[in-house]
């Protein structure tokens, strides 16, 4: 499934959470990301995310089967291009 993810962190936990997105999704912007993950991967980070979160943390999923149905526009400079890999 083709994930986006938006975090909102206390700046305490901030780094923890970078951390573990970048182990599961493509960073593209500041506290966002996107990719591709199996159910059990997202199951997988969802937990190891609640771990690092406390009061006042967010963390908003977007979730479609494919990447395919979604429509990407960057207007201005796009901070990590993933259009690039192979």
């Amino acid at each position: 499934m083709y994930v986006i993810l938006v975090y909102d962190m206390n700046t305490k936990r901030v780094g923890k959470m970078l951390k573990l997105c970048r182990k599961y999704l493509n960073w593209i912007q500041n506290s966002v990301f996107e990719g591709e993950l199996t159910k059990v991967q997202l199951e997988n980070f969802k937990a190891e995310a609640k771990e690092i979160m406390k009061e006042g943390d967010s963390l908003i999923l977007f979730k479609n089967r494919e990447q395919y149905w979604l429509q990407k526009e960057v207007i201005g400079d796009e901070k990590s291009s993933i259009d690039n890999f192979l």
